[in-house]
């Protein structure tokens, strides 16, 4: 994905493409009444004839009044007062229909908008991520000739700096947004790819690759390493499938201390094992490595931003698939922790390669605390839908400034509790524990499962990804949730 040039400018030159609101109520926006006086009237007398709307999300394009003036996007804002779920309709909006027009540069005022709750300096993150964002095409070889949509070309993008903001910040805001939503573009571009390109051992080189781009330390375990350490779980998931299963570390180093520890689940592709899934959708389960994927474009994005943090990455990659040598509901195995698992379905994998991971990831670099993320449980789904992704943990200051990154980001998360009335559904007359809890609060009993596997009360937090890592349907694909959130997370605690 090409970078946007995004820069400050107080007005438009005639070459840009002006974006400007347009509002549903009597009071019009700064940008509006300048262009309707320069323009003698024109944007009123086309309002009262419907020519243009205030509707939330509509747009209108004007050609140039003057050969010294711009093209105008009318972009409808609705009713007062904007709140940021508004305001980023309207900015996807405004991005959509600019790289319709084939402009190569414009000048946004949509930031100088007021939203509830929301700095200047946060409306420069929505803006830059979402007009960077709508450059994503995924255009991997793969697709052959069913890639079709023509190439963007907005390449030049430019905002209003309001009087009194920090101009410092508000650059540090607009590089924050971008690099997300270019973290996003490798997180959405992995998750898109096809299981038979994309397994353990080609996502263990994407991550060399990476390494190799931003100077960061890159750890490969194979088979046999794990088999040392005693990964019994994830080795067991990974036992049916003709590829091997990896464990990939990744460091990067900006600060002083322990590291924050990420952990994505990366089951490339997920037929359930021996507990066969349904086939009606199975082509999506090669998005149940979007946890992983989440880890690489984090990562990315940190090494972009320069963040003065310590971090590490950490993935376990398998395939789970049904075969002669497959593990069998009913089967015990042995974790690297010690603890021993019944299991009591296959397709309930995502925690059985989570847990031993979790372990090395706090033998091996010891984090300040940890937090996972993983499409474990369709449960999530149907308790929170596909909107909020499902939050969990062992610490209360963790869980709510994770919460707090999500409102901000706008990628959103919710608590759920993991009392000890739903650990003990995980009991096994077999072994310490089955590796589910009945069909009850199903999102919860395996929060609790990778609960068990967190030593000496290292600060965590689990997220169930499930319902917002993609989308369904027509617009099928990953959606690079949630890169946002993390990212965001990582930015507030370099600066509280």
């Amino acid at each position: 994905m090409n970078k946007l040039n995004i820069e400050f400018s107080e007005k438009p030159t005639i070459d840009d493409l002006f974006i400007i609101p347009v509002s549903s109520t009597e009071q019009q926006p700064k940008a509006f009444e300048e262009q309707n006086t320069s323009r003698k009237g024109q944007l009123t007398a086309l309002l009262k004839e419907g020519m243009i709307s205030g509707k939330k999300g509509s747009t209108t394009l004007l050609p140039r009044a003057s050969v010294r003036s711009a093209n105008l996007l009318l972009v409808g804002i609705g009713d007062t007062p904007i709140t940021l779920r508004n305001y980023r309709e309207i900015l996807e909006a405004a991005a959509q229909a600019a790289q319709n027009t084939k402009h190569t540069s414009a000048h946004c005022a949509l930031t100088s908008l007021d939203v509830v709750d929301t700095t200047t300096e946060q409306k420069l993150v929505h803006a830059s991520l979402i007009f960077q964002n709508s450059l994503y095409r995924y255009t991997d070889l793969s697709r052959g000739k069913a890639a079709k949509e023509s190439a963007p070309v907005l390449s030049q993008l430019s905002f209003p700096l309001d009087q009194g903001v920090d101009n410092q910040l508000a650059v540090k805001a607009v590089a924050q947004g971008q690099e997300t939503a270019i973290g996003m573009a490798l997180t959405r571009t992995l998750g898109n790819l096809p299981p038979n390109i994309l397994y353990p051992e080609s996502l263990a080189e994407q991550a060399k690759t990476l390494a190799k781009t931003h100077k960061l330390k890159c750890t490969i375990l194979k088979r046999a390493d794990m088999e040392k350490l005693g990964m019994g779980s994830l080795l067991a998931v990974a036992q049916g499938a003709a590829v091997s299963p990896r464990l990939i570390a990744l460091e990067y180093k900006g600060g002083k201390g322990a590291p924050i520890a990420l952990v994505g689940k990366g089951v490339t592709f997920d037929s359930g094992g021996i507990s066969l899934k349904p086939g009606a959708g199975m082509d999506e389960m090669k998005f149940d490595m979007c946890g992983a994927a989440t880890v690489l474009g984090v990562m990315q994005t940190v090494a972009e931003l320069g963040l003065p943090i310590n971090l590490v990455g950490v993935i376990p990659s398998v395939e789970n698939m049904p075969a002669g040598n497959a593990v069998r509901p009913g089967d015990v195995v042995t974790s690297m922790s010690g603890q021993t698992i019944e299991v009591l379905n296959t397709d309930a994998e995502g925690r059985l390669i989570l847990c031993d991971a979790l372990t090395w990831t706090q033998r091996e670099f010891k984090p300040k605390q940890i937090i996972d993320m993983a499409t474990l449980t369709g449960a999530c789904i149907i308790a929170l839908g596909n909107h909020t992704s499902g939050l969990m943990g062992n610490n209360d200051s963790l869980q709510k400034a994770l919460k707090t990154a999500g409102d901000t980001s706008y990628d959103r998360v919710w608590r759920l509790p993991l009392w000890d009335e739903y650990d003990e559904q995980l009991k096994s007359n077999f072994a310490d524990m089955g590796n589910i809890g009945g069909r009850e609060a199903g999102t919860i009993t395996a929060g609790c499962f990778l609960k068990r596997f967190i030593e000496n009360d290292t600060p965590w937090a689990h997220l169930d990804i499930a319902g917002t890592a993609w989308v369904s349907g027509a617009k099928k694909g990953a959606s690079g949730r949630p890169v946002p959130l993390i990212v965001q997370y990582l930015v507030d605690q370099t600066t509280a």
